[in-house]
């Protein structure tokens, strides 16, 4: 794996951090600003929003920019979107930093995932990407923990000053070994790229990624409440139990990470069924504290078990356009970060409590087993096809060729 790829995760360290932390501030964030806990989880929405809407517009603005120079701007945006939660007086100013701060998070995933699979055999795919994701896993393994915490003794003020640290320690890293990344001698082509979404394999791609994201994090966003509420544990137990999310997710991303490229459907088939059984064993037995703590790790687990696999299928479908593939993914990862936390606070303003969260998740990763179901059928019928693209083109894809522009073609050498 070249070096650029591990930065690239570093920096999706800080991301990750920002992006998931709330789910461990809820409580406090929501008596400060006055506002409900549903209210505060609209906030992880509003992160979620601004990545499905920067992502395509940030990938499109960049298509031509050199991509080291827009991956400073974007990490130095995100930085500075920190600082301006830190210093938020109201809840509505928060939630604008929010946005902001995703829309160069988004543009970040977008730009960085094309340059991380561009610098990689088309057979290590899955694995250059579990790499980016590893950063979000150790996120989750000791950012989102640590958020938590500083939260708990410091204020939930104390979490956004530290990721903002932590993205400043990511820009050196990017300005000082991220090497200078030229643009391919065929400049990309908006039409081009744009004409995947003719594509309906990249449609069910992005629908089997939302609703797999989705269901895992209509649970996890409301994780905090459901420990102290429902499980009945002391609020200090919620670091604790928010790094074994993030070790199970490091777990997942490794194991996934390596599998994927030899048994992409079979990862999907098997990480999505499981995240369905976790989170409905933990919708009947969320009150017992030993199931509900189990749990927190193996749905960190599954759900990250299939971010690798889900990255990895969507540049095969959309392999002619790797600067939206990476977009595309992205804005779908966060339309389930939307829609997950969404439909998790409409279940308990509805008065069906915390535990009720699990339900409607698991909902979201059954249909999303069904897309996934529909997907293999039509990639063995043949149904699968590069729109974007000559014959030739088409043909190396659907053989497991790369057809990326941004390739070396002395890295064609393999399937996925």
């Amino acid at each position: 794996m070249p070096l650029a790829v591990y930065i690239l995760g570093m920096a999706v360290f800080a991301l990750g951090t920002s992006e998931f932390m709330l789910s461990g501030l809820l409580p406090p964030i929501a008596d400060d600003m006055g506002v409900s806990i549903p209210q505060a989880g609209l906030l992880i929405s509003a992160f979620a929003i601004g990545m499905v809407v920067g992502a395509p517009l940030l990938a499109v603005a960049t298509l031509r920019l050199p991509r080291r120079t827009t991956l400073i701007t974007l990490i130095t945006v995100f930085g500075l979107g920190q600082v301006a939660g830190a210093l938020a007086p109201t809840y509505e100013l928060l939630f604008v930093s929010r946005v902001v701060s995703a829309f160069a998070c988004a543009g970040f995933w977008a730009v960085g995932a094309a340059v991380a699979i561009a610098m990689v055999p088309v057979n290590h795919r899955a694995r250059a990407m579990a790499v980016m994701i590893g950063g979000l896993s150790i996120a989750n393994v000791l950012g989102v923990p640590a958020g938590a915490f500083l939260g708990e003794h410091f204020g939930w003020r104390s979490a956004f000053w530290a990721v903002g640290a932590a993205s400043a320690v990511a820009l050196v890293g990017v300005v000082t070994l991220i090497p200078r990344i030229p643009l391919p001698a065929q400049k990309p082509q908006l039409r081009r790229e744009l004409a995947i979404y003719r594509d309906g394999q990249v449609w069910l791609a992005i629908t089997i990624t939302a609703l797999a994201a989705g269901g895992v994090f209509c649970a996890f966003s409301y994780l905090a409440p459901l420990l102290t509420d429902v499980a009945g544990l002391d609020a200090g137990w919620v670091p604790t139990v928010l790094a074994l999310f993030g070790i199970g997710a490091l777990v997942g991303t490794t194991i996934g990470g390596r599998v994927a490229d030899a048994h992409l459907f079979g990862v999907l088939i098997s990480g999505v069924a499981a995240s369905t059984v976790f989170l409905a064993v933990l919708a009947l037995f969320a009150s017992t504290a030993v199931v509900a703590v189990a749990l927190s790790f193996l749905l960190g687990l599954s759900a990250f078990y299939t971010a690798p696999a889900l990255n990895a299928r969507m540049f095969n479908v959309a392999g002619a356009a790797p600067t939206l593939a990476g977009a595309t993914t992205t804005a779908a990862f966060n339309l389930g970060n939307t829609g997950g936390p969404w439909l998790g606070g409409t279940v308990i303003d509805a008065g069906f409590g915390f535990s009720s969260t699990a339900w409607a998740g698991a909902a979201m990763t059954v249909l999303a087993l069904v897309a996934v179901a529909f997907s293999l059928r039509l990639q063995r019928a043949g149904g699968s096809r590069l729109i974007a693209g000559s014959a030739p083109e088409a043909a190396r894809h659907t053989s497991g060729g790369d057809s990326s522009p941004l390739a070396d073609p002395r890295t064609k050498s393999g399937g996925v």
